[in-house]
């Protein structure tokens, strides 16, 4: 493996990112901070408990999954675009880099940006709500799995994308309203029982209950079946890639 390609890459989009803190980093804490003291002080101190959990610290894990699927996609679709916009892509794919080592630098750096954003809103958080992590080592891993898998969804995206508004379609129109939709601010049991047989299709769903399972050991679907569908989506993520680099759809032509 290149190793020196693939921290050059990585070591590039990082720079990126601390030349461009207030977008990347403080724009994003804000907003969610504005949810906690919105829905978590304001609206939440009005509400009943969920599963014996105030609504505030409820809410918690929804918005950090909010949060990291819009940031880890915008980070990785942006990242790949714009060499294909300025032109600098085929300087990328004459080097001696790999497929492979080329898709771990972008989404690699993609995932560890929407990783600092979620360390840092949940240290935020411990300022509005009570906080508890019963499964910190599940915690982590529902983390990790989600920011590198929605990377690569981002990546995907970033290639597809023929204009600087198309970075935008699929997680404004379709990312968020799943998100919002898949019990970031409710549980999936509070519906009627045809609402929760939909919301089961929202893939969404499977992965804010098994990361509120790492907090509290509470789910609206069991932590098995989060674990499978997170991988069942990353492994189609990595095979659509791999079709993109075999075929050169968008990058050659």
């Amino acid at each position: 493996m290149n190793l020196h390609a693939v921290l050059a890459i990585y070591n590039f989009e990082m720079a990126r990112t601390w030349r461009t803190l207030m977008q990347s980093i403080f724009a994003p804490v804000i907003s969610t901070a504005l949810y906690f003291v919105v829905f978590g002080s304001a609206i939440g101190s009005r509400m009943q408990s969920i599963d014996g959990i105030s609504y505030g610290a409820f809410i918690v894990p929804g918005l950090v999954m909010l949060s990291l699927l819009t940031q880890s996609i915008s980070n990785a679709s942006f990242g790949i675009y714009f060499p294909r916009f300025t032109g600098t892509i085929y300087e990328l794919l004459s080097a001696p880099i790999s497929t492979m080592e080329i898709v771990l630098a972008y989404v690699g750096a993609a995932a560890t940006k929407s990783l600092i954003l979620a360390a840092i809103i949940l240290a935020t958080a411990g300022f509005f709500v009570p906080l508890r992590i019963e499964h910190p080592v599940w915690m982590i891993l529902f983390l990790v799995l989600t920011a590198v898998t929605f990377s690569l969804l981002g990546f995907i995206i970033g290639i597809w994308a023929d204009g600087f508004e198309k970075l935008q379609v699929i997680p404004l129109l379709i990312i968020t309203p799943l998100t919002f939709l898949g019990g970031s601010f409710y549980s999936i049991h509070m519906l009627p029982p045809f609402w929760q047989a939909v919301s089961m299709a929202n893939p969404v769903v499977y992965l804010i209950s098994g990361f509120r399972w790492s907090f509290y050991g509470v789910a609206d679907v069991g932590v098995g079946i989060s674990l499978g569908m997170t991988l069942a989506f990353m492994a189609l993520s990595l095979g659509i890639i791999a079709w993109i680099f075999k075929t050169g759809y968008r990058i050659k032509n």
